[in-house]
């Protein structure tokens, strides 16, 4: 069962905000390695940014699957179709990831590669966004 922060919006947004920040910097972290032409690594920080979007980012978004959304929804059943979108979200940042590590180990760290991270962010930060708004009835 997830902890009581998610039920409580002011947790629940710095959870959404320290999560995009670390993986913003990270993210610029393996940039600025890369115009360095330290390819190794920056290659092991890819790895460690792959660790970060699942330990931090997607386990959080299990969290709120097991049971944050089927209660908001239980509160509030008009909210069904709004957290299966919410889901999808979650569910599209896992195929996002899945896909960073085979273009990874298939093609090394390539622009693609720095494109899907990008579009991981994008969708965070939309993502986190609007379940806030929907949830929380914060804009």
């Amino acid at each position: 069962m997830p902890g009581p922060s998610l039920w409580q919006h002011s947790a629940h947004h710095a959870i959404h905000e320290g999560g995009l920040s670390g993986a913003v910097t990270l993210t610029g972290e393996m940039e600025e390695l890369l115009l360095a032409k330290e390819f190794t690594v920056a290659r092991q920080a890819a790895e460690h940014l792959i660790e970060y979007w699942e330990t931090r980012i997607i386990s959080h978004a299990d969290a709120e699957e097991e049971g944050f959304y089927q209660d908001m929804v239980q509160k509030n059943p008009r909210l069904a179709d709004d957290v299966l979108r919410l889901a999808r979200d979650h569910e599209l940042m896992r195929i996002i990831i899945r896909d960073i590590k085979v273009l990874l180990a298939e093609q090394g760290l390539t622009p693609e590669v720095l494109l899907q991270f990008h579009a991981l962010l994008v969708l965070n930060g939309v993502h986190s966004r609007e379940e806030e708004r929907l949830l929380f009835g914060q804009d």
